[in-house]
């Protein structure tokens, strides 16, 4: 029984210790996004709004920009009709979340991060494109406006400043990135790796159907946890893809609060489920 409390001591402290190594890149990193975000964000709004036809491809490099809510702006520019739904798909698809944070502080290469966005974009856009052209154009409705944003949500007080903001998410995401790594390490201390594999599909093509379904978590967590599975290779990289593609942050949590049809966002949900981890199993056949 000593042993086994002697290993955990030990897993915790391992855990705790190569976390905080991560501290202060990280705030590093959202210190730089949340200035891109105050810089761009009404920017972004305009650019999407007058986007028209074009609207997926927009959404989709607007949506890859590290910034704090726009699939949230983007949700509730669909309600209101101003943009088409696949505009919005393509949006939910590249949104980036915390990933980028995790990734930079993590000192990923470069290359992988730029591969991990550009792939995101082309899928956000090209899904963004077929779903407009089989969907007839729809009449504007006057729907009630009702606006949300991230930091309203989390209470971060960006209007502040973006230091203030900056250490707030910095502690959260240290904190999902603490409690996912802790508990990977206790799994594969007391089950062994190939346990973990067999749970997390890691080699099977379907892993994405699993973190598909996890990057729908309405919560700034799922992302993390996807991104830090896929660090400490306990998912493929096809399995990550399709839990990133799902993971935009509270939007589908803002769409269900101001959206009156609860139909239209259960499909919603289901197409964004259904097109990422789709997604995922492609790029695990393809070897991408």
């Amino acid at each position: 029984m000593l042993f086994g409390v002697n290993v955990m001591l030990d897993v915790i402290l391992d855990t705790l210790i190569d976390a905080l190594k991560l501290l202060p890149f990280l705030f590093v990193a959202f210190l730089i996004i949340e200035a891109i975000e105050h810089k761009l964000s009404h920017k972004s709004k305009k650019v999407i709004t007058k986007a028209g036809k074009v609207g997926p491809l927009f959404g989709s490099l607007l949506g890859a920009i590290p910034q704090c809510g726009f699939s949230v702006m983007a949700t509730n520019l669909y309600v209101t009709r101003i943009v088409t739904l696949g505009t919005l798909i393509s949006v939910y698809l590249s949104t980036s979340d915390e990933m980028l944070p995790v990734l930079l502080s993590n000192k990923t290469e470069f290359s992988v991060i730029f591969k991990i966005i550009i792939t995101k974009v082309i899928i956000g856009m090209l899904f963004g494109f077929i779903i407009d052209f089989f969907l007839r154009k729809r009449k504007q409705t006057n729907i009630e406006k009702k606006h949300y944003d991230l930091c309203e949500h989390e209470h971060c007080d960006c209007s502040h400043g973006i230091f203030k903001s900056a250490v707030k998410h910095t502690l959260i995401t240290l904190i999902f990135i603490l409690g996912t790594t802790l508990v990977l390490n206790i799994c594969m201390e007391y089950f062994g790796n190939d346990m973990m594999n067999k749970v997390l599909l890691k080699n099977n093509i379907f892993g994405s159907f699993i973190t598909s379904l996890i990057g729908l978590i309405p919560n700034c967590g799922s992302s993390v946890a996807i991104t830090q599975l896929y660090l400490d290779h306990a998912i493929s990289y096809g399995a990550m893809m399709g839990g990133l593609l799902t993971a935009s942050g509270i939007s589908l949590l803002v769409l269900f609060k101001i959206n009156k049809s609860i139909k239209e966002n259960v499909k919603i949900l289901l197409l964004v489920y259904f097109l990422g981890a789709i997604s995922g199993v492609i790029l695990e056949l393809l070897k991408i």
